[in-house]
């Protein structure tokens, strides 16, 4: 029989080698950082007491200058003054306005399609007879009520203020003073400064022609309403001057040498202007414009 061969049975223990384990300690770490940064410290103001100009080797110079105005500073900010004095000195002031209003040469044809006309019936019927077609105005319209009567317009039944509020025209006419004679003068210039103020002031950049007003027939010795008329339109040119709007001498463009209307401007079946007449405002309007 053969021999059997021993077996070395070498049995190992359930226990296993353990390494020794690195602990970490957070309070280790945070001491090595402390110590550290007090070493950088004792260095740096160790250097900092050696050398006096270590500061500035490590962070340069820095000047503080005193918040001291010199006369050249004083001379260069008055001289940057704010724009808006700039502004205020290139600014072209309004022309004054010269009144009544001196020839000018002719207005082209199609000035009038910017105009409009404020009247009573004095030139109610300027439409029929020449191109100034656009004409606000009624027989009841009159310089006394100026501010108060309503016309009959496209924009509804309104007055002559609120039509012109909405129409926006670049020149505005006005003739009124068919109540001459019929009502206090004083009264009637008040009424129509309103008007003519209330406008300026609504569309200061509308320019408003002031038409003094024309003269009349004489009847036989009795002039005294074209006396009257002359003192209506002496106050309706202090008005345009006080309001810096055009005033135009419509009247003396119609007074024939006696100082009174011409008859050719008069119908004598109607007795009212007839197209000579209308014909010579419009051209006295167009040679009188600003």
């Amino acid at each position: 029989m053969a021999k059997s061969k021993s077996r070395n049975i070498h049995r190992s223990s359930g226990k296993r080698k353990r390494r020794p384990k690195v602990r970490f300690s957070i309070w280790g770490l945070i001491l090595i950082v402390a110590l550290t940064f007090f070493a950088c410290f004792v260095i740096y103001m160790f250097k900092a007491n050696i050398n006096s100009d270590f500061l500035d080797d490590e962070f340069g110079s820095i000047t503080v200058e005193d918040n001291v105005t010199t006369d050249a500073d004083t001379e260069t900010e008055d001289a940057s003054e704010p724009e808006e004095e700039d502004e205020e000195a290139t600014t072209v002031p309004k022309a004054e306005i010269t009144n009544p209003v001196p020839q000018s040469e002719a207005a082209e044809a199609g000035y009038f399609d910017n105009c409009c006309l404020i009247t009573d019936s004095t030139l109610l019927d300027m439409a029929s007879f020449t191109n100034f077609t656009d004409v606000l105005g009624s027989e009841a319209l009159n310089a006394l009520n100026c501010n108060t009567t309503k016309i009959v317009t496209n924009y509804g039944t309104v007055t002559a203020y609120e039509t012109i509020q909405i129409k926006k025209p670049q020149n505005l006419y006005i003739m009124l003073g068919s109540d001459i004679g019929s009502s206090p003068v004083d009264e009637m210039i008040e009424n129509y400064s309103k008007l003519v103020d209330n406008l300026h002031s609504a569309r200061p950049d509308m320019k408003i022609y002031v038409m003094q007003l024309p003269p009349v027939k004489a009847e036989g010795e009795d002039n005294s309403k074209n006396e009257l008329i002359n003192e209506y339109n002496s106050k309706l040119l202090a008005m345009a001057d006080k309001y810096q709007v055009y005033c135009i001498d419509t009247n003396t463009a119609m007074k024939n040498q006696d100082g009174v209307l011409a008859p050719e401007y008069i119908d004598e079946e109607t007795k009212k202007f007839n197209e000579t007449a209308y014909s010579t405002i419009t051209g006295y309007i167009l040679t009188h414009t600003a």
